[in-house]
């Protein structure tokens, strides 16, 4: 097909970078100490990286080629991400990113709480945790703990409101952790995205605080299913900062 396309003329190009801030889809990378288109699928044309070119390499141009890919502009993303969280090493070394399943025996359960106020305070709470690590920036997409589980999507903070939180809502189920304030909310996305693109997801479920900011971990969910076609049983759990589920 015949489009409008980037072209770069190397001889102008004095290496910057800025045409490769200004572009969001990712289409050109410094090569060699120039900049260059790296494939035509990922260049939408719409030249946002012209005004930023100093020295003039950049032009639009009409010629038959590829279409614009929406598609592979996020796998190209997604793909950079996981390389630069693999790249970059953890503060203490740690082997604590390794995956790993805890196979609790589902007929057991937190102990029921004694009415009497002496054997409440000797009663210990079980873990319901069944695998490691939960936070989500350090989930394996392709962990085979993954595959045909029910997932729970938690905004960090909710484990500390809600008193019950192993029981109620991690029990059963695969956790992973987020701050959609604080973190990456487009990484979380990427993430899940590429969650549902390899695994038989049965159900998630998604636990927030009541606090506006704490919706983007919802928005990260449905925005994943969408990109990855795949639209699973979700149900979404907002707790109160005074630890009570309103919804």
């Amino acid at each position: 097909m015949k489009r409008k396309i980037i072209k770069i003329d190397e001889e102008k190009c004095n290496g910057c970078g800025l045409c490769v801030n200004a572009c969001h889809e990712g289409a050109i990378e410094i090569i060699d100490g120039k900049a260059r288109l790296v494939g035509d699928e990922y260049c939408d044309g719409l030249g946002n990286c012209l005004p930023e070119c100093p020295t003039g390499a950049i032009e639009i141009i009409e010629k038959d080629t590829v279409p614009f890919s929406e598609e592979a502009v996020q796998r190209k993303k997604l793909q950079a991400k996981m390389e630069e969280q693999d790249s970059t090493p953890l503060p203490c070394g740690c082997p604590g990113t390794a995956a790993r399943f805890m196979n609790r025996n589902m007929q057991e359960s937190i102990a029921d709480v004694p009415q009497n106020s002496e054997e409440q305070s000797s009663v210990q709470c079980r873990s319901e945790l069944r695998q490691w690590p939960v936070q989500l920036n350090l989930i394996n997409p392709r962990a085979g703990y993954l595959d045909n589980a029910d997932l729970l999507i938690a905004a960090d903070c909710t484990a500390y409101a809600y008193a019950n939180f192993h029981k109620d809502f991690i029990k059963g189920r695969i956790t992973l952790i987020g701050c959609p304030k604080l973190d990456d909310i487009d990484y979380y996305t990427d993430k899940l995205t590429d969650i549902l693109l390899n695994n038989d997801i049965k159900s998630i479920t998604v636990v927030r605080m009541e606090v506006p900011c704490c919706s983007g971990i919802v928005r990260a969910v449905k925005t994943a299913m969408l990109n990855s076609q795949n639209i699973v049983q979700c149900k979404e759990v907002i707790i109160s900062t005074d630890g009570e589920i309103i919804r």
